[in-house]
């Protein structure tokens, strides 16, 4: 879909149909855990996720008392605070909008806090590292990251070890603010991680979410966005790479309720071993008071072996003609053997062949990462999970787009 064409005409089709388009996917939020019916896998938010893997966090019927471990490594002039459920700062950015997130609302005792000052500029990324100690037994978390007006900062959440998590973290970006958020999922491979990050984004305040997801038997992350005020920047990127088994699902919505605001996601993903399963929802909203914004979503696919399937839906829901632009684009394609071949013939092995392939279709997402600091872990990840499959031949379906 391009914005000068294809979008236009759908929005004068969508003008013409309707005078308010519901989003649908997104019910108002709620506090309460008995205002989220228990889901059955029918619904459509949830029509993707194995339930019966979640261990009981979806139903109320999991086992207390899990143990996850969180600390923080950051700057001095970072405040970082233990608070209770009363603190009135938190549940003031983000309401639950799925039984899951509210039942990691109701049920976490304490929250951590990071804030940044005003004007304070972090150069160093603070480090909120999440390590959890076991799988069978649950624990629910949240966070609170403010970033007050004009400052700036990288905050890495590292997620590692064996939980049974579900958690919520708030994100509130103070007007002139800038804030790189990277999520890494690095888990055991027993671990089953749910969670919510919601932003609130103000005046030409800018924001930068990263998923990276690679370890884990399930993980299904919520990623959302809304606007404070006008003039709000959004990047929103992904790279996730699911072995034999694995269920990693990345959920994501815009919501420009503001005029002139901006918003562009990227994610990648590969996936390798019989069963393992990608799922990418991204969920646009462009509502009446969206006037002047632009938005662009995509999302790419590398299947690797036989056996895996990639799930990609990107959603754009329009109230208003009067935009910058808007469009999405979506692919899901087999290995490449025209350019593996094309490598081989140069001299380079297949095994060779194969990883520079991966990388080349990795290489821009975790350059647009723009953290130095871990962009060597990822290029590990990358190689360790290949080094799963060495030897595995390419799958021989035709390319799909």
């Amino acid at each position: 879909m391009t914005a000068t064409t294809d979008t236009d005409n759908a929005v004068s089709a969508a003008i013409e149909t309707t005078d308010r388009i519901a989003s649908h996917l997104h019910p108002t939020g709620s506090f309460s855990l008995d205002d989220h019916a228990v889901p059955n896998g029918l619904e459509e938010v949830w029509r993707f996720t194995p339930l019966k893997r979640l261990k009981g966090l979806h139903n109320g019927k999991f086992n207390p008392d899990g143990k996850v471990v969180a600390s923080v490594d950051a700057d001095e002039r970072v405040r970082i605070e233990t608070v209770g459920r009363d603190d009135a700062r938190l549940g003031s950015v983000y309401a639950p909008g799925d039984r899951i997130s509210a039942q990691a609302w109701t049920s976490f005792t304490e929250a951590t806090v990071v804030t940044v000052p005003a004007e304070t500029e972090v150069d160093e990324p603070i480090v909120v590292s999440v390590r959890g100690e076991n799988a069978d037994q649950a624990t629910f978390g949240h966070i609170f990251l403010d970033l007050e007006q004009f400052a700036s900062a990288t905050i890495v959440l590292d997620h590692s070890g064996s939980a049974l998590l579900a958690a919520n973290v708030e994100i509130r970006i103070g007007d002139g603010a800038a804030l790189t958020l990277l999520s890494v999922q690095d888990w055991d491979d027993d671990a089953v991680h749910v969670a919510h990050h919601h932003a609130l984004v103000g005046r030409d305040a800018t924001y930068k979410h990263v998923a990276v997801s690679f370890g884990g038997d399930v993980v299904r992350l919520n990623t959302s966005v809304e606007y404070g005020s006008t003039g709000g920047d959004v990047t929103l990127l992904g790279l996730y790479f699911a072995d034999a088994g694995q269920h990693l699902e990345h959920r994501l919505f815009v919501d420009h309720n503001r005029p002139n605001g901006r918003s562009h996601v990227d994610y990648k993903g590969a996936l390798q071993g019989d069963k393992a399963h990608t799922v990418w929802i991204g969920d646009v909203l462009i509502r009446k008071s969206g006037e002047g914004i632009e938005t662009y979503e995509s999302n790419d696919n590398l299947v690797l072996t036989d056996g895996c399937r990639a799930d990609s839906v990107p959603n754009l829901e329009i109230e208003t003609g009067e935009i910058a632009g808007a469009g999405h684009a979506s692919t899901t394609g087999r290995f490449d053997d025209q350019h593996l071949f094309y490598l081989q013939s140069r001299g380079i092995p297949e095994e060779e062949a194969r990883r520079l392939v991966v990388y080349g279709f990795f290489n821009d997402i975790i350059r647009r990462i723009g953290v130095p600091q871990v962009e060597p872990r990822l290029l590990s990840a990358v190689e360790a999970e290949l080094a799963k499959n060495i030897g595995v031949a390419a799958v021989t379906s035709e390319p799909r787009a």
